[in-house]
């Protein structure tokens, strides 16, 4: 089962990216989050089917990646679940008020690949809705940090989704490491990072956050189109420090 998951982690990240190379990156070889143990954690629905992750940065605000979009123009977030199937577990479903996508993201590529959706109304946090903090300035996280991601996404490439959250341990690879993985092309080092590690994303995880302690540094985007947690094409997330004077012209200082 590891050498699956390993394997379907690597397919994430190979270049000349089709829209399923970077369409929602479920977590492999990695295990169930202690129910609510990740209050952030938002499912970005289309028809109240699970398409994306997601993760609460403000009481109005949910940050995902731009492209989670392309294919399903109007979507809904649902806070506090775990399990996605259970309607009891006092989860809570938002339409979104209006869509603020990076103005430099386009379908054909990877980059600026972040959107903010703007909710409805306030969200009323409780022990298993809560904000996370995303970074106060720039800077890149150090290599081989063990930071952290979390997903309802496929449990192998071609595989089954999870209806619970996921989660697996990451460590942060050195940006110029991962430049010559992915080509100069589809890696921006200035705008990107990548990680590393047993476990890693799969469809239907993009949009969640890369969590180094208790902030969210990155943007689950891209990786190997064929293999999840390829080690060949690592994951790639937005890092958000790169995009904090456009999130705080859309929201103000979240921190």
């Amino acid at each position: 089962m590891m050498t699956i998951i390993s394997l379907l982690l690597l397919a994430s990240l190979l270049p000349h990216l089709t829209f399923t190379a970077r369409a929602n990156v479920g977590i492999v070889n990695g295990t169930a989050a202690k129910p609510h143990s990740r209050p952030y954690m938002v499912s970005v629905q289309t028809k109240e089917h699970h398409i994306c992750g997601g993760f609460l940065i403000s009481d109005r605000f949910v940050m995902t990646a731009a492209h989670c979009r392309n294919n399903s123009p109007v979507l809904t977030v649902v806070l506090g679940a775990h399990d996605l199937r259970k309607k009891n577990e006092n989860s809570v479903r938002f339409t979104v008020d209006s869509y603020h996508q990076h103005p430099g993201y386009t379908n054909e590529s990877c980059h600026n690949d972040i959107l903010l959706l703007k909710l409805e109304k306030n969200v009323q946090l409780n022990d298993n809705i809560k904000r996370i903090s995303i970074p106060a300035e720039g800077g890149d996280i150090e290599e081989g940090s063990v930071c952290s991601i979390a997903g309802w996404g496929l449990l192998e490439t071609k595989g089954k989704r999870s209806d619970h959250l996921m989660e697996t341990n990451v460590k942060v690879m050195n940006n110029k490491k991962c430049e010559s993985k992915w080509g100069k092309e589809d890696f921006s080092v200035s705008q990107m990072m990548c990680v590393y590690g047993d476990g890693g994303s799969c469809d239907g995880d993009s949009g969640g956050p890369l969590v180094c302690g208790d902030t969210a540094v990155g943007v689950t985007s891209f990786g190997d189109p064929d293999l999840c947690n390829s080690p060949e094409h690592p994951e790639v997330y937005m890092k958000i420090s790169a995009f904090l004077p456009w999130i705080k012209n859309i929201i103000g200082n979240v921190n």
